[in-house]
């Protein structure tokens, strides 16, 4: 677990992979350009080959935040999601992001999704 704080996400594994989630935030919240800000740091400080964004309970992702999302490849960082809900995933296949990133359905703990 990596020991710097983050407003816009919550980290569940920081290293070579590298596990974020939105724990109890909203991303249709977030504002987005400390959301950039903040992932940008994440990667340069745990050295990530492979992000995987855990969408567990999350109703909406916003365009910005798919915006965002659909740059983490080029940076050279595998991108996965884990566990989008059928119209998050619907959205990525018709806006074609399914092509750039694994979307991956995995089991959770009380932690992935926010709670102590």
């Amino acid at each position: 677990m990596s020991s710097q704080p983050y407003s816009s996400f919550a980290v569940y594994q920081s290293g070579p992979l590298t596990v974020i989630g939105f724990g109890r935030n909203r991303p249709d919240r977030l504002d987005l350009g400390i959301c950039r800000d903040e992932l940008t740091l994440l990667l340069r400080t745990t050295k990530c080959q492979s992000l995987a964004v855990d969408l567990t309970n999350v109703r909406f992702v916003p365009s910005g935040m798919l915006g965002l999302l659909a740059t983490i490849p080029k940076l050279g960082v595998e991108l996965m999601v884990f566990n989008p809900n059928p119209e998050i995933r619907e959205v990525l296949e018709i806006t074609r992001l399914d092509s750039i990133m694994r979307i991956e359905t995995v089991p959770v703990s009380g932690m992935l999704v926010g709670e102590s």
